[in-house]
Parts: C-alpha cells; structure tokens; sequence
C-alpha cells in the first residue's frame, strides 16, 4: 500500500484515542510497521484494551473498505495532513492528544498569522450573535484568523463576520466531506473556498456527540487566544476554555445580564481570572498591538481596481507578503504582480515594507 494509505488507516481507527496512536507510533515509528505487526506483539501492548487489540485486529482485514475512502477523499478534493508533513500546524504538536492527521478541505490557517478562537452557545440571543460577528469582523479585519466550529448561533455569526473582511476556519465534529448542521452549507461553501474546513475524523465520519467535545481541543489548539461569547453553566464552549486553559493560551469572555442563563458561564469565566471582552479591541491589544484603525472599505475600493490590481490587493493586509508569496497566491506572473504592485502603491493602497514586502495601507 501507499504510505498515504497507512496513515489514512491508522487515523480511521476512532476507536483508539490520539493519546494512544501516538504512544503506538512511538514504538513502531510508522503506520506501516504498525499495521504490519504480528499478532503477539499486539497481545505485549498493555495500555491497549481487549477490545481495542480486537478492533485493531479487526481494521487490517478491510483494507479494500479504507482504501476506497481514500481514493473517495481525494475525488472530492479533501487531503490528509499527517504527523510528519510539513504542513501539520505547529500549534497543534504542542497540545494533548495531538491527531495523527487532519483532513481538510480548502487550506489550513497561515502559521505565522494571529489566531483567534470565537465560541459559544448556540441557542444565542441576538445580542450574542450581533457581538459574534461584529467581533469575527473587527478580528479578521486586522488580519487575525477566525478559528471555530461552523455551529450553529456564535459559531457561525463569527466565522460570517471574519469573511466579510478577511479569513475563517471550521474544526468539524464530523467528516469534512459533510455539511453540520445542512443549515449552514452556504457558510460550508464559502469557508472551503476563503478558509478552510478541517477534522481529525476521517471522511464519512457521522456528527455523533461525543465528537464534539474531542474536536474542541483543536479549536483552541489552532488559536492564540479563546474568546466564549455567552455560554451556559454547562457548555462545549467551556470545554474549549478549559482546553485553551491548559494548552496556556488567554481566555476572554464576554459579560452579559446577571440574570440571563445564556451569560452564567461567561461570568463564571470572568470569575476565575478570563480577560473582560468588552470590544475586539481587547483582543486586538494583544494578538496585534500595532492596530490602529481598520483598513479601507475593501469592496468600496476592490470595485475601482482592474482585475490584476483587485487579484494582488485582495492578497495583501497588516502583514507584510513577499512578491514571491504574491505571485504563488495570485497565480500571477512576476511582471503581472509587480506591474499591479506599483499601480496599487501610485494610489497609496499598498506601501513597501521592507525589501520586496509590501503591506496595505490603512484610513
């Protein structure tokens, strides 16, 4: 088989926790070696259960059923992002319980940019959802990514105001090839095509309950900075902070009515030390203290550009890009890029920050 194709197995296994593939992956280096082990040296595993070792047993003799999933995957243009590729995000090596791989549809987030996590219930009022997604804008307005879960409520109202000024991401407690809840399949679509959708359950992988809570570990893995806009006493949003707690990242949450359930856990957060959101600001002070004020109207400009020029300034933020990330982005050629590069600069859209890095220009 393809080396692909073992680790497509090994993460297909659900019913073997991250902790443990890893712990197996230190003993036999590769899914390969593993899936090639004998029978007694998977009964000298002690930390696998009977069931386990069965179900592991088990999983080797469908080799036709995971490898027409794979070649299914990859019709659909969903690809798997391992241990050992490059492309694994940073952040999540450093988190409990590290999936052994990620299957994403779309792009995984930038490593070297700013990302927050935005969370909450879903059952929100329509004073939550309208902080969301003022909040999701103001973030990615300022070249922070938007990181959360496609739920329904806060989820969602934050990851639609990310996309109106910049990018979102969606951890999914199913398959990635599947739209949870159907509602939001307008939000699916245009977070594959602007963002990226990702999960560590293989594709065809069902929206079960217990999915959740273990997908929210990620979400604050992936994240700088966890903000929980109204959450019950009990919630997922609070297993993320709990999450984002013990993975050493700052939890903000916002405050709301001391008689509204929908903010007890928000101010149970506020009580225990989480930071005041009383603005995105807030936020702002810390993952990119050098904000000032929003960046023009994009739209209200991208509509007087020509179509090189509306291509190189869509790409271009707070965060200086090189011409060669330009070029690779657009699709471009160099002379293409630089041409768009010097007319966006003689309209004091873009300015030169460093040798051949150019960011865009604010109010």
């Amino acid at each position: 088989m393809d080396d692909r194709l073992y680790w497509h197995w090994l993460c297909s296994m659900e019913n073997l926790s991250p902790v443990k593939k890893t712990r197996l992956l230190r003993l036999y280096s590769s899914p390969e070696q593993l899936y090639n082990i004998e029978e007694k040296q998977m009964a000298a595993l002690e930390f696998l259960t009977d069931r386990e070792k069965k179900q592991f047993s088990d999983s080797r003799n469908e080799e036709k059923a995971f490898r027409t999933t794979y070649e299914q995957m990859e019709r659909q243009g969903v690809r798997l992002v391992t241990l050992i590729d490059q492309e694994y995000p940073d952040r999540l090596l450093h988190i409990y319980g590290a999936p052994c791989g990620l299957y994403v549809k779309g792009r995984l987030p930038a490593p070297r940019e700013k990302s927050a996590a935005i969370v909450g219930a879903r059952g929100c009022s329509s004073y939550g959802r309208e902080m969301a997604r003022q909040t999701g804008r103001k973030l990615a307005e300022a070249g922070v990514q938007v990181i959360s879960g496609m739920a329904m409520g806060i989820d969602g109202a934050a990851q639609w105001g990310a996309l109106e000024t910049g990018t979102a991401f969606a951890v999914l407690g199913c398959g990635v090839d599947q739209c949870y809840p159907v509602s939001n399949f307008p939000l699916y679509e245009r977070l594959e095509a602007e963002g990226g959708l990702l999960s560590e359950f293989p594709p065809g992988s069902k929206p079960l309950p217990w999915h959740f809570p273990q997908r929210n570990r990620l979400i604050s893995g992936l994240a700088d900075l966890v903000a929980v806009i109204e959450a019950r006493k009990k919630s997922g949003s609070l297993i993320t902070a709990e999450h984002a707690l013990d993975q050493g990242k700052d939890v903000f949450a916002l405050p709301g009515r001391v008689t509204d359930p929908l903010s007890e856990g928000c101010h149970q957060l506020i009580k225990n030390g989480a930071g005041l959101l009383s603005a995105p600001e807030d936020i702002l002070e810390i993952l990119a203290p050098q904000w000032k004020k929003p960046l023009k109207k994009r739209k209200e400009i991208e509509n007087g550009l020509v179509f090189n020029e509306k291509k190189v300034y869509s790409c271009l933020d707070y965060h200086a890009r090189s011409l060669e990330e330009l070029v690779e982005t657009t699709g471009l050629t160099v002379k293409e890029t630089a041409q768009a590069l010097v007319q966006l600069e003689i309209r004091g859209l873009v300015r030169r920050a460093g040798l051949s890095r150019y960011t865009a220009t604010t109010d």
